[in-house]
């Protein structure tokens, strides 16, 4: 970062430390419209955000340093951001409808497009019964064997996604390696009409495979070999391994090294999504991706959505101390979001090394957790309103609720109502003379008690995403508005936010012991405690 405007940074924080969101709020009448945004009849509203025209200048040449459109160029053009993979980094590729993007003198768009027809081809086989399982029984379920960007992506949005569900078509989802989560999916169903999707880019991802290799079995037992080809596709760029595993290549979908898993779930792994929704549907959360695209690409960094998040997440972070996000959404159909943006965000800023390969000495990615509301009022918010941690909030609700309970709104009037009063009470807390005033005639020894109990001290930031509905086209752009976050956040820390080396090193060692918890090989060349522990199991 540029020491100068960091500095100055730093000194902008000192002085909003010892200010209060509510002051703030009482002296400019008009903060809201200063600190708010309009897209596509989207509405983000940061003015509950501990910054002020200072801040919000001086993040904004921050990102004029970072040459943030030059690296917006790199990527549209192929350029090989990822660095340490020496590859491209191009998930806008998979969802952008016109002109070339060339790539070792190859149009990667109709290889794009190549794919998704044949994603529309399987959608239309399975839901009009051309598609058959191997004893001519119509495919009712379908169940995705992948872990990580391989599950998550698809997760969310399926479950999210629910009003838009073909009927005739359930889609599940395995991704645990422990055997009950694989165990507890096939219990109710019929092998003769479940068609597995195996989704890993290598096609040797232990957790993947191994849940891969039972749910084969449990076929093949019932059905015998020759059905594993009707029974099984693959989304994977291994066709060696997927051809030894008795999946036909032709009903293999191709996957690029261009495209990381947590930012794959516009491409064939999304394969679950368009199965559950239909292709219509899929096609137009790509469309809502691209509009996202599109925004990010060609519009001012002032009124820029995912440059806005980065900037102030970079705030909270690196100047106001911060060390986590809460995502909240007031939507059940949201229940995996958090756990999606937790693998975008810490998977791909989680570094400790720049782009450079020296160690850096700042914070990166904040620890990103939530859960829907109004659940997590009942959970964890005692500790954001009362604790000593500032711990800034990300608050997403629809206009529109997703479902009418018996054609009454009370449901969702006052799930609104809950999720605006959390973000006001973040942002005022409660005084003293307040508390006071409430418990006018209590007795004295009583007040000292509880004036401290029920005094809040607010000033907890938090931004406010309000979207008109929850519909395949918005879902795409909530989800592109994260991705290109993640870039921008990764562009100004000076780090590669497309690798994710971290996640190796347990795989390998994991691969080391197993060997000896099978007790095929002795327990040697252990710490004490890892020796320890295996010898217990055995015991």
């Amino acid at each position: 970062m540029n020491s100068q405007i960091y500095q100055k940074l730093v000194e902008n924080a000192k002085i909003l430390e010892n200010l209060h969101l509510r002051d703030m709020f009482n002296e400019d009448p008009n903060r809201f419209d200063k600190f708010s945004i309009k897209w596509n009849d989207w509405l983000i509203d940061y003015s509950k955000q501990l910054l002020n025209n200072q801040t919000l200048d001086l993040l904004n040449q921050l990102s004029k340093n970072a040459k943030i459109d030059d690296w917006q160029q790199k990527m549209q053009s192929g350029e090989k951001i990822n660095t340490s993979e020496n590859r491209p980094v191009l998930h806008c590729a998979l969802r952008k409808k016109k002109g070339e993007l060339l790539l070792n003198g190859e149009n990667v768009l109709n290889r794009v497009n190549s794919v998704l027809h044949k994603v529309e081809s399987l959608i239309d086989g399975v839901t009009n019964g051309i598609w058959l399982g191997s004893t001519n029984k119509k495919i009712t379920d379908i169940v995705n064997i992948g872990i990580g960007g391989s599950d998550l992506g698809p997760r969310m949005a399926t479950f999210a996604l629910s009003k838009y569900w073909q009927p005739g078509i359930k889609v599940h989802f395995v991704a645990n390696l422990d055997g009950t989560d694989l165990t507890l999916v096939l219990k109710d169903l019929n092998p003769e009409t479940t068609l597995f999707i195996i989704a890993s880019k290598t096609f040797t991802t232990q957790e993947t495979m191994q849940n891969a290799i039972s749910a084969r079995q449990w076929v093949v037992n019932k059905l015998g070999d020759e059905s594993v080809s009707q029974h099984f596709v693959a989304v994977s760029t291994n066709i060696n391994e997927v051809i030894k595993f008795g999946i036909n290549p032709e009903n293999t979908f191709e996957f690029w090294d261009w495209v990381g898993g947590r930012f794959s779930i516009c491409s064939a792994i999304g394969l679950p999504l368009a199965m559950a929704i239909g292709y219509k549907n899929f096609h137009q959360l790509l469309l809502g991706a691209e509009s996202m695209d599109e925004h990010f690409f060609n519009t001012p960094f002032s009124q820029n959505l995912p440059v806005i998040l980065s900037l102030i997440e970079i705030w909270n972070t690196n100047f106001l101390g911060c060390q986590s996000r809460a995502i909240l959404p007031y939507s059940q159909s949201l229940s995996y979001l958090p756990r999606f943006i937790q693998q975008l965000e810490m998977e791909s800023n989680g570094k400790r090394v720049d782009r450079q390969g020296e160690f850096i000495n700042y914070q990166t990615s904040p620890i990103i957790w939530g859960e829907v509301g109004t659940n997590g009022q009942h959970a964890f918010y005692q500790l954001i309103h009362q604790g000593k941690i500032k711990i800034p909030c990300e608050f997403i609700l629809f206009k529109k609720p997703d479902y009418h309970f018996e054609n009454s709104n009370s449901h969702h009037a006052k799930l609104l109502a809950n999720c605006f009063a959390q973000s006001e009470a973040l942002m005022k807390g409660k005084t003293k003379s307040e508390v006071e005033a409430e418990l006018a005639g209590y007795s004295e020894k009583e007040l000292q008690l509880l004036i401290p109990n029920k005094t809040f001290a607010g000033n907890q930031p938090s931004t406010t995403i309000v979207i008109p509905e929850l519909n395949p086209f918005n879902l795409g752009a909530l989800i592109a508005l994260y991705e290109h976050k993640v870039f921008v956040s990764g562009i100004i820390w000076n780090i590669n936010s497309f690798d994710q080396w971290g996640v190796e090193l347990g795989k390998v060692l994991a691969n080391r012991l197993l060997p000896m918890i099978e007790r095929t090989e002795a327990i040697t060349n252990l710490d004490s405690s890892t020796a320890g522990l295996i010898n217990f199991i055995h015991n």
